[in-house]
């Protein structure tokens, strides 16, 4: 047969009915007092003709798809996201899990509209990295018992599972790290977030130099404005602000149009400017100088998040769990004061 087959093809070519088909493959036979030999039957043939059933048809029919969805910010262009999902697919499989993954840009409504296609398909659990808003539609997902966790940021609003990184303590450490090495007009360049973790960056930052007496300098971009824009608002800022001596970056994206910025002024680094970004990545690596960074412990997280939605599907866990992680602070050649 070179048509994909249904349950409905499988009925009508060994005579029996859809229910039937779907009982056997559901694991009910014994349960609906389907014999042996017909069981046997159908299951042999679905194995001739290799059928693979649509896991989203036999969650409707079922309540359980075997389908986790992950919903991030941009699964294409963020490597800690990528690297989440790679890990967190692969234990799932061996689970029988299916992922499922979706961007949502950051826009509050992309995530409600893609949490109400995904819920009417019977989708079994929820990871999401939540944009600003939808409280109330994750809120209805834990009244109905569907297991969601949080990954990168909370929502303080809500009791749900999170696995989150010690963003305020790692990044106080950075910008102390710059201070020991002589550093003291140090510039911190953000999202336009008032997002948990972009909030918590900067609460490290400002309590650093608060408690060093050191003038702050917040300079902060959009999400949503193109890279090219991205980059000149950094550029300007520098510029106009000429004593900076040091900068931190609160992402790994924003560190790369940093770095094209402090390129396009000709400044060295860390001889003009030292430069620290949150989030490890190749090119911060290879870069001449490498940069410093402040990097999530990728596996932990991956573990910790595949671990929380599986025991809430397989073990009933009804728990909330709160995970907080350190990360760690790599010292590389682009914050060193060598003067």
């Amino acid at each position: 047969m070179s048509k994909k087959l249904s349950i409905r093809d499988i009925g009508k070519e060994l005579g029996i009915s859809i229910t039937t088909v779907s009982f056997i493959l559901n694991g009910k036979a014994k349960e609906k007092r389907i014999s042996e030999a017909l069981t046997e039957k159908v299951l042999k043939f679905v194995e001739e003709v290799n059928f693979k059933p649509n896991m989203m048809a036999q969650g409707l029919r079922t309540g359980k798809s075997k389908i986790i969805c992950l919903m991030v910010e941009d699964i294409s262009n963020n490597l800690l996201f990528a690297q989440v999902a790679r890990l967190i697919e692969e234990e799932a499989h061996n689970k029988g899990y299916r992922i499922i993954y979706c961007s949502t840009d950051n826009k509050k409504e992309k995530a409600i509209e893609l949490i109400r296609l995904f819920r009417d398909r019977s989708i079994d659990g929820y990871i999401i990295t939540p944009p600003e808003g939808i409280e109330k539609e994750i809120q209805s997902l834990l009244d109905e018992k569907i297991p969601v966790v949080l990954i990168d940021r909370n929502l303080p609003l809500l009791h749900c599972n999170h696995v989150v990184i010690e963003n305020l303590a790692s990044t106080y450490r950075a910008i102390n790290h710059l201070i020991e090495n002589g550093f003291k007009n140090i510039a911190f360049v953000t999202l336009d977030s008032d997002q948990t973790q972009m909030a918590d960056r900067l609460g490290g930052y400002q309590k650093a130099v608060t408690e060093n007496g050191l003038k702050s300098y917040v300079k902060k971009v959009g999400f949503h404005e193109s890279g090219e824009q991205n980059i000149n608002e950094i550029t300007t800022f520098l510029k106009e602000n000429t004593g900076i001596d040091a900068i931190f970056f609160s992402t790994n994206y924003i560190g790369v149009w940093g770095l094209q910025a402090i390129k396009s002024l000709n400044l060295r680094i860390p001889e003009d400017i030292a430069v620290i970004s949150f989030d490890d990545q190749d090119l911060f690596k290879f870069y001449t100088p490498s940069i410093t960074v402040v990097a999530q412990p990728v596996p932990e997280i991956s573990s910790h998040i595949i671990r929380l939605m599986l025991d809430a599907l397989e073990e009933k866990d009804n728990q909330i769990h709160e995970i907080v992680l350190p990360a760690k602070l790599i010292v590389r050649e682009s914050s060193i004061n060598n003067v």
